[in-house]
């Protein structure tokens, strides 16, 4: 019992972390422009990251690897923090969390599509309805100061989430080879370079002399309570319970998200668009749940669903996430 209520505090402080990081993000928005928000989190990511770089593994390289490499880091950090930072400008925190719900089924999506994995047809009908009920988001969002265009967001947050998928299926073919941190601490630091590079061709770079307690508290904890320890919370947890119970857990991160929307922003959704939130949870619930209970049964099914964990953190929840085995990674010897 002790155990269990252990893992349970601590999927709490990750979803806690995960949820809140969409509100406090678009927060940060009012002094700072998306791409220096992006770039400081990331080095403060990076160097909350960097004392436990020396720790690891070297990892074994092989021959075209770095095409690999190269194209993961291209969908997370770059693709994917670059389409968010741009979402969270025209639609809501609200809104956006409740897409990054979207991403187990994306990643089973694209593991049928590209590796030719199985694909339950529960997983199917979630795909379907889920995808279904983002553009139902989308389009019936109403313009207001913290969402002028929702549609465009809630589509680029979509895709988001695509490249989410894209970064998890490239890293399966690393997983076996590189320590998921040793990924982590490298999406964290392309991550730092990008967007700074980005921020300064923008004519984005704040002067950090001038900013806000506020912000600076916000930045502060993106960085590391999102990006690192949340991360560390929910592999923890993994070593105390199922992989599927701690999934179904982090699927409440739409929840936190809508809640903190509310509280911090004062975010409000349509009849219309609660409904539909609601219908993507259950979407994604109903297609891990059976997926889970059919393959206890169906033979040569696998031994959990199709997983992963939504995040906004700079790049450090992504790396661990391994499609082939439905499950992440614990650290062996550390998002977003």
């Amino acid at each position: 019992m002790a155990k269990q209520v252990r893992a349970l505090l601590l999927l709490t402080g990750t979803v806690l972390f995960w949820g809140s990081s969409f509100a406090v993000t678009k927060d940060t928005y009012a002094e700072l422009s998306p791409m220096a928000v992006m770039s400081l989190r990331m080095l403060i990511a990076s160097l909350a990251f960097l004392p436990f770089w020396w720790r690891l593994p070297r990892p074994q390289y092989r021959r075209g690897d770095a095409k690999l490499l190269a194209l993961s880091m291209a969908f997370i950090p770059c693709a994917y923090f670059l389409l968010e930072s741009l979402a969270m400008l025209y639609t809501t925190s609200s809104q956006a969390g409740v897409i990054s719900a979207t991403v187990p089924l994306i990643v089973a999506l694209g593991a049928w599509l590209l590796f030719r994995e199985r694909l339950t047809w529960q997983q199917g009908v979630g795909v379907a309805v889920s995808i279904t009920m983002v553009v139902v988001l989308a389009m019936t969002g109403a313009s207001q100061a913290s969402a002028p265009m929702p549609w465009l967001g809630n589509l680029l947050e979509l895709g988001a989430m695509v490249a989410a998928a894209g970064s998890m299926l490239t890293i399966k073919q690393l997983s076996s080879r590189y320590h998921p941190w040793f990924l982590t601490g490298l999406q964290a630091a392309s991550g730092a370079v990008f967007f700074t590079v980005m921020a300064a061709a923008t004519g984005g770079w704040p002067n950090l002399g001038g900013l806000s307690v506020p912000v600076m508290l916000e930045l502060a904890y993106l960085g590391v309570f999102p990006g690192l320890l949340a991360f560390g919370l929910y592999n923890s947890a993994l070593k105390m319970m199922p992989a599927t119970s701690a999934a179904l857990a982090i699927n409440l991160i739409p929840v936190v998200a809508v809640l903190t929307g509310w509280l911090l922003l004062g975010e409000s959704l349509t009849v219309v668009q609660l409904l539909a939130c609601a219908l993507i949870i259950a979407a994604v619930v109903f297609a891990e749940v059976s997926s889970a209970t059919g393959d206890k049964t169906t033979p040569g099914g696998s031994d959990t669903p199709v997983t992963a964990v939504p995040d906004t953190a700079p790049a450090a929840t992504m790396a661990a996430v391994d499609p082939a085995s439905a499950r992440v990674d614990e650290p062996r010897g550390v998002q977003r």
